[in-house]
């Protein structure tokens, strides 16, 4: 990429990364490439879709999570690293909101420009889950699927102001229900 579209990509993903902390994932491609000072032709050059724009918005911190867990397998118990990579999770899908629910929706739709980082986040969890059953720390009736489902329902409910307050408490509580041991240091 040449110096002035990449100074003009950096720029563009700086504003929108402004305008959809403050309106989340609904936020407006025009409003976006209005505060930029570009026409909205130039937006879409760099990201055709709002999926790519939020691919874009999100990947650096997806990338992060998914070499987490990659480490977590190798320098922690399977419990710890299950948890402690869980939690990270539920925090990344909670980095703007509406966001949760358009990593769902990317997981079941290989189109998607973030179906990429959906599969490496189901991917790396699973894993995680996967070695927590192997030492009996997990239950083992549960799956990747789950696992992804419990992050998005948590992240949801921390995103419902009546359920804010509670966000933590509920962790801790659907934490212990995937562990078969509890260990008081772990959740």
């Amino acid at each position: 990429m040449r110096a002035d579209a990449k100074k003009n990509y950096s720029h563009l993903l700086a504003v929108a990364r402004d305008v959809v902390t403050e309106h989340g994932a609904n936020a407006s491609m025009r409003d976006i490439a209005r505060r930029a000072e570009v026409g909205l032709a130039t937006l879409l050059r760099h990201f055709p879709t709002r999926e790519a724009l939020f691919d874009a918005l999100l990947r650096t911190n997806a990338d992060a999570l998914t070499q987490q867990a990659t480490e977590l397998e190798t320098s922690s118990s399977p419990d710890e690293a299950l948890v402690s990579w869980f939690r990270e999770a539920v925090r990344f899908t909670q980095t703007y909101s509406g966001v949760c629910d358009l990593m769902a929706s990317a997981h079941a739709d290989p189109d998607s420009a973030l179906h990429a980082s959906s599969t490496a986040l189901h991917s790396a969890g699973a894993r995680l889950l996967l070695r927590a059953q192997a030492e009996g720390t997990a239950r083992a009736d549960m799956d990747g699927e789950d696992l992804f489902a419990l992050m998005s329902a948590l992240s949801w409910l921390a995103g419902q102001p009546s359920f804010a307050p509670r966000a933590d408490r509920l962790f801790h509580i659907v934490a212990s229900a995937i562990l078969t041991k509890r260990s008081p240091t772990i959740v």
